[in-house]
């Protein structure tokens, strides 16, 4: 059976990935997760350790192709092994680390730049875009990256500033319009995945043919 793929797009911290993991947890064995965040570039060895200088938010600091590959697989049936990206010291775990994503009936692929990549955007059959205010986005932002992360308040603000935001208004928040269906992220939780079934018919008997691809 072919699988049906979804994008899970958003700006950064607009809750997201909150839903991609909601909305897999509601689809139980039928969903598999691939993250976008997982194909980052490991740093380049001239880049001071800490990463601040470098870009994590344009195209280019993902490894997209590879990306690509692994949907072409899991396309024809085979499962995949991502790689695993430790953002607190901006490189690859060593590939035993690496989990498998088996071949499922339909496949979340989650990231802030699924649908500014137009390769990437063709691939899926169905397209969501989580639009949250930008001063919600980065309360969270600040939240998760000095708990999850190890930043202090300062670092998250310059990166923000040099390139997050600049990031978010050339390509995040253009891709909206790719989208099939935008959800407001400050929404409940439950909503945001009853929403998403609904307009992806998700709980369809196995077999819904694949929508023509479109915007290549």
């Amino acid at each position: 059976m072919t699988p049906r793929f979804i994008a899970i797009a958003g700006g950064t911290a607009s809750g997201k990935s909150t839903l991609t993991v909601a909305l897999a947890q509601s689809l139980g064995d039928r969903c598999a997760v691939v993250l976008h965040d997982s194909y980052y570039r490991p740093l380049p060895a001239d880049v001071k350790a800490s990463g601040s200088d470098w870009n994590f938010d344009h195209p280019d600091a993902l490894e997209t192709d590879r990306l690509i590959d692994d949907l072409h697989q899991l396309r024809s049936g085979r499962s995949v092994s991502p790689p695993s990206y430790d953002f607190a010291t901006h490189a690859r775990w060593p590939e035993s680390h690496w989990a498998v994503v088996p071949a499922r009936p339909i496949v979340l692929v989650d990231g802030i730049l699924v649908l500014a990549e137009p390769t990437l955007r063709a691939q899926m059959d169905g397209r969501v875009f989580v639009d949250t205010p930008a001063d919600v986005r980065l309360i969270r932002r600040i939240r998760r990256d000095t708990t999850e992360r190890g930043r202090t308040v300062d670092q998250v603000l310059t990166q923000y500033e040099r390139t997050v935001r600049p990031m978010h208004l050339a390509f995040v928040e253009p891709s909206k319009d790719h989208a099939d269906v935008v959800l407001d992220g400050t929404r409940p939780i439950d909503a945001l995945v009853a929403a998403t079934r609904e307009a992806f018919q998700l709980d369809a008997a196995p077999g819904t043919p694949r929508r023509e691809e479109r915007d290549v």
